[in-house]
């Protein structure tokens, strides 16, 4: 992996190692006016991308739709266009929310260009695993996926700075070219 993808891909994943000491509520008092639910990616097969996301990572689907216009058509036939949308979630009702969205009709054309990891306007979700060897194993086995980084372990100095947080970490391309950094915490509660 080249020397810039890696210094980013720690960036990553020590933003995403904060997260647990991070994950209380917000005090009212230190609100901001918006929330941030969910991202949602534009994908060429519902089929692999929920073989990939729901069966080998473990989301599950709370919201699943054909959406058509006109809103009163009733077929794909009848419609204009038409998209297939299902939310993906984690372990929150409220954030860790991925939606993805197949075109029908019309169908999108292919990018022009395949997507470069790490690259500007590129994706990287960080995600951890509980079981990151059996976890990456299944995601590994998905059609069209792709494996950036095999499982290995490494560290980050502690939040405290008087230690380190060993972590397992691994990354791969998805069946539409984005990025997931699958890790596992090899602590209970990072400081």
């Amino acid at each position: 992996m080249p020397v810039l993808m890696q210094r980013f891909s720690i960036a990553v994943l020590l933003a995403a190692l904060a997260l647990p000491a991070l994950a209380a509520p917000v005090a009212e008092s230190e609100r901001v006016p918006i929330d941030l639910r969910r991202t949602t990616l534009v994908v060429r097969d519902m089929n692999a991308t929920l073989a990939f996301y729901r069966d080998a990572l473990g989301l599950r689907v709370v919201y699943d739709n054909i959406i058509r216009t006109p809103r009163s058509a009733t077929s794909d036939s009848e419609a204009e266009r038409s998209l297939r949308l299902v939310f993906l979630q984690a372990n929150d009702d409220y954030v860790g929310i991925i939606g993805v969205i197949e075109y029908l009709k019309p169908r999108k054309p292919e990018p022009a260009q395949p997507t470069v990891p790490f690259g500007i306007g590129s994706v990287v979700f960080v995600i951890n695993a509980t079981d990151l060897n059996a976890t990456f194993a299944r995601a590994r086995a998905v059609a069209g996926v792709k494996v950036l980084e095999e499982p290995g372990e490494t560290s980050y100095p502690s939040y405290d700075g008087k230690g380190t947080i060993p972590v397992r970490v691994s990354t791969l391309q998805d069946p539409d070219g984005y990025v997931v950094e699958l890790n596992q915490l090899l602590v209970d509660k990072p400081r």
